[in-house]
């Protein structure tokens, strides 16, 4: 069983239970889903691209990228309806607390001037987004390989129904959100 997943059955989840007060232990928010996304533009400028990008998003997060398709054309960008314009991959389950872990304890701390997430990305329905502007901060990923950096997306879905109760959840599976004055 995934370290991460395994504290929280066992630590976390009955330590959230307490803070928020919930007397459920079915109502107790969790992570159901992580999705990572790479964007590459469009296909015009540079084709060998997209490969490239779904390869390393599939070694950073041990599943098989989907690649994504244009759903409307937009003249200014050089875009048509159906280019292959990025990739995406859903973790549920052991993998997704397996990534959270390798993301929190260990590619996180390899950022550059890193001073905390920002605690303001939730949509109001209990969901995270986080931006990482580079790719080479996994340590699956092998610099020597590299011929272009590019970013990525994640989001973090769970049962929250809160900002409040998913930031307590996010806070106690180790992701570093910022200082805000409210907090100081």
């Amino acid at each position: 069983m995934a370290r991460l997943l395994e504290q929280y059955k066992t630590e976390l989840g009955p330590k959230l239970k307490e803070t928020l007060g919930i007397e459920n232990p079915m109502a107790v928010p969790r992570l159901s889903k992580v999705v990572i996304s790479m964007g590459t533009g469009s296909p015009v400028v540079d084709k060998k691209r997209l490969p490239e990008v779904a390869a390393d998003l599939g070694r950073i997060s041990g599943q098989k990228a989907q690649i994504r398709r244009a759903r409307r054309s937009v003249s200014n960008f050089k875009l048509r309806k159906g280019y292959e314009v990025g990739c995406r991959v859903t973790l549920r389950g052991k993998r997704m607390f397996e990534f959270v872990d390798r993301l929190v304890n260990a590619a996180i701390p390899r950022m550059r001037d890193f001073r905390g997430l920002n605690p303001r990305s939730f949509d109001g329905r209990g969901n995270y987004s986080m931006g990482i502007s580079d790719q080479t901060i996994f340590a699956e990923i092998d610099l020597a390989k590299v011929a272009f950096t590019h970013g990525m997306n994640v989001t973090f879905v769970t049962t929250a129904g809160t900002d409040a109760h998913a930031r307590e959840l996010l806070a106690l599976l180790g992701v570093p959100f910022r200082k805000t004055e409210q907090q100081e």
